[in-house]
């Protein structure tokens, strides 16, 4: 098994606090509603997201992608940190042991955040990943889903 680790980091507007409740405490339910297209469904099949606790998360109709099992591995609301790993599903590629990301908001100068995520690819046997591809499916999956609810955000500014 082979490890691949990717980091990234997308700026937003929103503050730190902001972000982390829509995007991790809530974003179970408010994703499927500003992203109909991308996610039909996330439910907790065990536990309720605190860690330990695993979820199932159906695409919609038309992605490439037809579900995927994710574990919660930590969740830190004072820091604004959260690690979980995709354990199941079509985005491993039959490639792929797991994946787990590691997701850190911080301040930015400006009011707004930082989203830093690491990715790492845990491969089965001595299957080698294409970094390009990695590359580009990771920041357009994140930057669409973070671009998404930073617009919603903005859009509805007394959500949060």
């Amino acid at each position: 098994m082979g490890v691949f680790t990717y980091e990234s980091e997308i700026v937003s507007a929103i503050p730190p606090a902001k972000m982390f409740k829509a995007c991790v405490v809530d974003g179970d339910t408010l994703i499927p509603k500003i992203v109909p297209q991308a996610f039909k469904s996330v439910e907790y099949i065990q536990g309720n997201g605190e860690p330990g606790s695993i979820r199932k998360v159906t695409f919609a109709q038309g992605s490439q992608f037809n579900y995927m099992k994710q574990k919660v591995e930590a969740l830190d609301k004072e820091n604004f940190e959260y690690i979980y790993s995709v354990i199941e599903g079509d985005p491993l590629m039959n490639k792929l042991e797991k994946i787990t990301y590691e997701i850190k908001l911080e301040a930015s100068p400006d009011g707004g955040s930082i989203c830093k995520t690491t990715s790492k690819y845990y491969t089965i046997g001595d299957i080698e990943l294409q970094e390009e591809a990695i590359k580009e499916g990771k920041e357009k999956a994140s930057g669409i889903l973070f671009k998404a609810i930073e617009a919603y955000l903005l859009a509805n500014p007394d959500a949060y």
